[in-house]
């Protein structure tokens, strides 16, 4: 699957930022298993191409995303329905039963070797919301709204929610918009510290690319790629000596490379830097492991 062949997203890459824009606007950018596919085609997309420093994420027209498709009705999530097998059809699975669809998206994008922004305008709610924990930053448009509303439809929380939820907004707040179902706005989402930044509408596609902008005029692409995996990897860890032993390996290995050359040089130098290094070639996958890893076994 390329870009070429996209039916419900778009993607573009210009000048070192990839945008991937959700485009189905005439149903809210509702999720449908097409969509989940030329999602995870278009993260392999961006971390393929190394000109690639950071990826923006946003939705066509007036929402981000409504949600799962429920064009179905009361079958939409019967994992016995001809039509939902069928569109479920190699996604693989895990624990035995087919694997969630939302599920497959989010960890596609935790695994991004590429820095990851989602810009929400209007309506994120359920997988629209569940989606965008792991991205690394998270701006909201005023008008932006946001639910987990899955307790109302008679479901928990998918996408691996349950696990970057809580980490990313504390226990309690994870739990309260998890129990109520409630959708709730933008000022309540920065509160709560879903999001760090609410901006006009008309301001946040301009904010997202300007901290992606940011990140590819400024900085070493390996050593992004590796900060990345390094922090998410240490949300789970037990002791802060976990993450010193990574960090000492880092520091270690990537001291002695081309951009910690540049990156000293240039600054001394009162330049722009020009890293050298590529994430498809240079990339420390022996000292910073790629994350998160897949259990064993899993098919």
């Amino acid at each position: 699957m390329t870009a070429a062949t996209f039916t419900e997203i778009d993607y573009s890459a210009v000048a070192g930022i990839a945008t991937i824009t959700l485009d189905r606007p005439d149903r809210l950018n509702a999720f449908t298993p097409v969509m989940a596919r030329e999602l995870i085609a278009a993260f392999d997309a961006s971390d393929a191409d190394d000109d690639v420093r950071a990826v923006v994420v946003t939705g066509r027209g007036r929402g981000f995303c409504a949600g799962a498709d429920l064009g179905r009705g009361g079958s939409t999530f019967d994992a016995t329905d001809e039509r939902r097998v069928a569109d479920r059809a190699g996604v693989g699975t895990v624990g035995g039963v087919t694997r969630d669809g939302g599920g497959t998206v989010s960890l596609r994008i935790a695994a991004s070797r590429k820095p990851v922004i989602g810009a929400v305008n209007g309506p994120a709610v359920g997988v629209g919301a569940t989606m965008t924990l792991p991205m690394d930053i998270r701006f909201a448009a005023a008008s932006a709204r946001f639910g987990f509303v899955f307790a109302r439809r008679g479901l928990v929380p998918e996408a691996a929610s349950s696990w970057f939820l809580p980490r990313i907004v504390g226990i309690s707040q994870a739990m309260e918009w998890a129990a109520t179902g409630r959708v709730f706005d933008a000022d309540e989402a920065l509160a709560g510290r879903l999001v760090s930044r609410v901006v006009p509408d008309d301001e946040l596609l301009d904010a997202a690319l300007g901290v992606a902008r940011e990140i590819a005029d400024n900085t070493s692409a390996v050593s992004v790629a590796a900060s990345r995996q390094m922090l998410w990897s240490m949300l789970g860890a037990s002791s802060p000596w976990e993450a010193h032993r990574m960090d000492s390996r880092a520091i270690h290995h990537l001291g002695q490379g081309a951009d910690a050359a540049e990156g000293v040089t240039a600054f001394l130098e009162k330049r722009p830097p020009a890293f050298p290094n590529r994430v498809s070639t240079d990339y420390p996958d022996d000292v910073v492991p790629a994350w998160p890893s897949r259990p064993d076994g899993m098919v």
